[in-house]
């Protein structure tokens, strides 16, 4: 029966039409073939509909972002943004009945009705997909369900889709915060007391007023992939480091399901910092443990988000993949879930990664960097990292070499930036050979903070010297959620997409932090060199550190 469906999928190809032609179908070495999917087992697709008003949305997400603009801050509500993207009813009406020829009858929507999430056997949804053949993978004990090529839908209906989610993209592996000092330049790590909250409060100006108090704040965290947080290791993080400041203890909201089994050191990280620099202000915590094996996990909190009404001002998320693992199509449709977020006033934070510039072997002295996404993303505010110069006291920062950042490939550099970057690239005398890296591109971080030698607790046990910029975006989280307080308390409008007013504050605020390169590929040409920090912006560590009341009182004025 497989091969006479294979063989008339085959002759239908022929009528279809692909909608991510350049999303990699090769499978990530980390996972494991285990066979191929039978026909009865059941999959959860996610179909992106095309959504009405983009060029409006961005036009939109511009004026009240920006602090010159009348509209500045006049947000919308979930619904108003519902009647300007949702798909026409042409749309909707030739998708519907598209899934409910197939057989289809099990399909939710989200408040803004751009995307479909229907339930189906592996049959029905290779016979929907021309060219798909599903397949099991496995990898440290989690199962997904993917497609080992590409797929195809109708002329007629092609159109009307952006992309099918769940049928391609691996999930990543999680970006592992890192242990110890290992890398070039480290020393001393057995003397170091490490960063703790009062580091962090003492290094970035916070005193102990510095708290939340408006009834109407609220922050949050996104973990994926079987990440979970213990209550009772937030519990014991702030009794042990969190003193001399009101705060929390616990967590107001889980969005999803927590997992059983041992804590994640970067679930406990994230939760641990965001509520201990955003103190005292009510947190919640999106969690998707992947309960279904044909879910994207990034893709399933994008939907959650779109489908409540209320949602915490300020996100923080460790989450990255490869530009060049994605599709541009899929890209692009994640940039306007972004808009959309910041049209409702919220601020989404994103870690630039682990890996400084990233390398992207190719043939031999043909290498590239490697860009993360979403950290390239034009509508989100990307944090980097640093580290401090002297590593036995509270002083001036340097970059940390593992601080991700640089140009993308996919999207073109945005107008509030250009300024900037175009600055550096100008000034700077240590730029790596232009085949590097794409001069035209969004370049990031857009500011950073410190990304080493934290202590945690996780499974009850304090663990010293963890690293990453998984640290430094909670960080960076809790300093504006607190800013956001403040606002709220003065009847202003929360910050929302920050970057247009961070880079006409021009690092008012901010440390700025000139010392200290990033990784880049290991060849003989750049010499496992990235890029350097400079004076004002840099694509290592973006405009510097916050000096939180230098940073309030911009923010406030503006």
């Amino acid at each position: 029966m497989r091969v006479l469906v294979s063989l008339f999928l085959s002759v239908w190809l022929v009528y279809g039409e692909r909608l991510e032609n350049d999303q990699t179908t090769s499978v990530p070495e980390d996972w494991l073939h285990v066979g191929q999917a039978g026909p009865l087992e059941e999959l959860e697709l996610t179909f992106a509909l095309k959504q009405q008003n983009v060029g409006r949305v961005k036009d939109l997400l511009e004026l009240v972002s920006d602090p010159d603009s009348q509209h500045y801050g006049k947000y919308l509500t979930l619904e108003e943004v519902t009647s300007l993207v949702k798909p026409s009813q042409l749309t909707e009406k030739v998708v519907l009945t598209w899934l409910q020829s197939h057989g289809v009858k099990i399909c939710h929507t989200v408040h803004t009705q751009d995307f479909l999430q229907c339930s189906m056997t592996v049959q029905v949804a290779e016979t929907l997909l021309p060219g798909t053949e599903f397949h099991r993978y496995n990898r440290d004990g989690q199962t997904v369900v993917r497609s080992s090529s590409p797929y195809s839908v109708h002329d007629d209906v092609s159109q009307h889709l952006d992309f099918v989610g769940g049928v391609l993209r691996f999930p990543p592996k999680g970006r592992e915060v890192s242990r110890g000092w290992a890398g070039t330049g480290r020393s001393g790590s057995g003397f170091h007391l490490g960063v703790t909250p009062a580091t962090i409060r003492t290094r970035y100006n916070l005193t102990a007023a510095d708290v939340g108090t408006a009834a109407n704040n609220s922050q949050a965290v996104a973990q994926f992939l079987e990440q979970f947080y213990h209550p009772a290791d937030l519990a014991e993080f702030m009794i042990l480091f969190a003193r001399g400041f009101k705060h929390h203890t616990e967590v107001e909201r889980v969005v999803g399901t927590q997992g059983g089994g041992k804590a994640g050191m970067e679930a406990s990280l994230d939760v641990e910092y965001i509520m201990s620099t955003g103190a005292n202000i009510s947190t919640w915590v999106f969690t998707n443990p992947g309960r279904h094996e044909s879910q994207e996990p990034f893709l399933q909190w994008m939907l959650l988000l779109s489908n409540m009404s209320a949602v915490p001002w300020v996100h923080t998320i460790s989450y990255g993949d490869d530009e060049d693992s994605l599709s541009t199509a899929y890209m692009n449709r994640i940039n306007v879930e972004f808009m959309k977020a910041g049209l409702r006033g919220i601020s989404m934070l994103f870690a630039s990664g682990d890996s400084g510039a990233g390398c992207r072997y190719l043939k031999k002295e043909n290498n590239v960097f490697r860009p993360s996404f979403p950290a390239s993303s034009p509508y989100v505010t990307t944090v980097g990292g640093t580290s401090f110069k002297n590593p036995f006291k509270i002083s001036y920062e340097v970059t940390d070499y593992i601080s991700g950042g640089g140009f993308s490939n996919a999207f073109a550099m945005p107008d509030y930036q250009v300024k900037a970057v175009n600055a550096y690239l100008k000034d700077e005398q240590a730029l790596p050979p232009k085949s590097y890296f794409n001069s035209s591109g969004r370049a990031y971080p857009d500011m950073a903070a410190l990304s080493d030698n934290y202590w945690i607790v996780s499974n009850l046990i304090p663990i010293p010297w963890i690293s990453g910029t998984s640290a430094s975006t909670p960080v960076v989280g809790g300093i504006l959620s607190l800013i956001n307080d403040q606002r709220f308390l003065k009847g202003l409008p929360s910050l929302g997409f920050l970057n247009p007013q961070l880079y006409k504050l021009q690092g008012t605020g901010l440390f700025d932090v000139t010392e200290g390169c990033h990784l880049g590929c290991l060849d003989e040409k750049v010499e496992g060199k990235g890029f350097c920090a400079a004076s004002s912006w840099d694509p290592v560590t973006g405009w510097g550190t916050p000096n939180y009341p230098i940073l309030l009182s911009a923010l406030l004025h503006s």
